[in-house]
């Protein structure tokens, strides 16, 4: 068994308030996009109010900033929900209601099996990988690095 998840973190700034008439297609189908991650083969867990909704958590990127934060057994599942699911199709959608970011907005990385990562740890590894580049620590769909060796599959990182 992998002793180790994949986080993901990926940011939007909105070009208006929730509320607003403009963003009004996008809240009517967060229940529904975040149910079909939900129901994902991989999907293991998502970040969330005791609402049920991520758009209100309190976080420090900003109040015109929605983050979503997932936990998936693989990259491959991951990359599946993002790309060959509906999400896609709503995704398609985005420059009708968020901003076009000049820097990265959305980091992968390795945790250990049951970790669940909090937004500040994610937003050190948004930053790291805006740094750095992906790098094993933080990383992108397009620059994927394999899950840390389990401790009988050779040495850790580093050693």
């Amino acid at each position: 068994m992998n002793q180790w998840e994949l986080a993901q973190l990926n940011i939007a700034t909105l070009i208006a308030p929730l509320d607003s008439p403009v963003l009004a297609d996008f809240v009517a189908e967060l229940d529904r996009i975040n149910g079909i991650a939900e129901q994902s083969p991989g999907f293991i867990w998502r970040l969330q109010s005791d609402s049920g909704s991520a758009i209100d958590l309190e976080h420090d990127f900003g109040s015109d900033v929605i983050v979503n934060a997932s936990v998936w057994e693989t990259v491959e599942h991951l990359h599946a929900y993002v790309y060959r699911s509906a999400h896609a199709a709503i995704m398609s959608r985005r420059k009708e209601w968020f901003s076009m970011m000049k820097e990265s907005y959305s980091v992968l990385w390795w945790v250990p099996r049951g970790h669940r990562p909090t937004s500040t740890e994610a937003r050190i590894k948004l930053n790291l990988l805006r740094e750095r580049g992906p790098t094993a620590d933080a990383f992108t769909f397009k620059k994927a690095f394999p899950s840390p060796a389990a401790p009988d599959q050779g040495d850790p990182p580093g050693a």
